[in-house]
């Protein structure tokens, strides 16, 4: 699986109830099935995709986060998972309460667009930054709302998320030395998970 995948599975409890919007082929639904006997379900905007993990025997619909998720009941799921999605979807800040609605946590795992690479390039170029990370050109690139982890931190305060965990790593897999540091993760961090909850939410099972 990729990287941000698997420290993802890492959060998640065993047996647990799991919606993964934008799953892909499946493969976290997969692993957390087989692995932690998870009831694992998924939503998948690409048909292909879709139908490739529906021929695997995985719960999987064509859908997408923006329209959707206001389909499913309050507190449907225990872990809402949006792995490299949120600033591909139009409207990420109304996502991220649904998800929260219709699930006791949420675990999000995103680019990070304040990593000095990116500002090193933005600086020296002019032009939109192209890394490992972010491999594609502007013009073909689904990110309409790239985000920093800043920026990420900031809406979950705005907004009444609590933090329950949060990494910050390197493609590679390198985790970040600078935990204590949201400012140091900023700047180091190519990409972030976060897993959250509501602040008026009891502790996590």
């Amino acid at each position: 699986m990729r990287l941000d995948l698997r420290l993802i599975a890492e959060m998640i409890t065993p047996e647990a109830r799991i919606l993964d919007i934008g799953c892909g082929d499946g493969a976290l639904l997969e692993h957390l099935t087989r692995e932690k006997r998870a009831d694992a379900r998924g939503i998948e905007i690409d048909m292909a995709q879709a139908t490739a993990a529906v021929a695997q025997g995985l719960a999987v619909i064509h859908g997408d986060a923006d329209n959707d998720l206001a389909f499913y009941p309050d507190d449907a799921f225990d872990f809402v998972v949006l792995s490299r999605t949120i600033h591909a979807v139009e409207k990420p800040r109304e996502v991220l309460r649904q998800m929260l609605r219709i699930g006791r946590h949420a675990v999000i795992s995103f680019p990070n667009f304040g990593h000095w690479e990116v500002r090193l390039r933005l600086m020296l170029t002019g032009r939109m930054p192209m890394t490992e990370t972010w491999g594609r050109p502007w013009y073909e690139t689904p990110n309409i709302h790239p985000c920093t982890i800043l920026d990420f931190v900031d809406l979950c305060e705005r907004d009444g998320y609590a933090i329950e965990q949060w990494l910050a790593i390197d493609e590679k897999g390198a985790k970040a030395p600078w935990k204590e540091s949201v400012k140091l993760a900023n700047f180091f961090g190519e990409q972030a998970l976060f897993l959250l909850k509501k602040k008026d939410q009891g502790r996590r099972p």
